[in-house]
């Protein structure tokens, strides 16, 4: 398995077992399981595999932190909750990050809206008025005017 962040590659090789990868950075990752055999088909043989991602709070253990740190129960509960309202600060500020986003695109899509509209009014005022230019000159070229 292979995991690969913006800052680096992290990887093991192991034909089971768990990998665990934890990570402080935010953006993208990418995740990379191959087998390890040479052969193009294995002989009818099936490969399975369990893919279990934790993210946020839920990444961590508790029960090993509070043995690790020897902390009580309220101590533990604190800091569970703690982390619970980092993680909803980081939810809130990734979606006021997408709603800017959004306006910005909405703001711009009205603004080229607003643009064409204009352009097709002013195209649609000049043949108007080419038109009447030209009619009234075949009106009088025939003496109808």
């Amino acid at each position: 398995a292979v995991v690969s962040t913006q800052s680096g590659h992290y990887g093991r090789d192991t034909n089971e077992g768990q990998f665990v990868f934890t990570t402080h950075t935010p953006g993208e990752h990418h995740i990379c399981l191959s087998p390890n055999s040479t052969r193009w088909f294995s002989g009818g043989s099936r490969l399975r595999v369990h893919l279990n991602i934790d993210v946020g709070e839920h990444a961590n253990d508790y029960k090993q932190i509070q043995a690790k740190e020897k902390l009580s129960e309220l101590q533990l509960r604190v800091r569970q909750l703690l982390e619970q309202v980092d993680q909803i600060t980081k939810e809130q500020n990734y979606q006021r990050s997408r709603e800017e986003r959004f306006r910005f695109t909405s703001e711009s899509t009205n603004t080229r809206v607003l643009w064409w509209a204009v352009a097709q009014t002013s195209i649609l005022l000049l043949v108007g008025a080419w038109q009447m230019r030209h009619l009234k000159g075949f009106f009088e070229a025939k003496k109808l005017v």
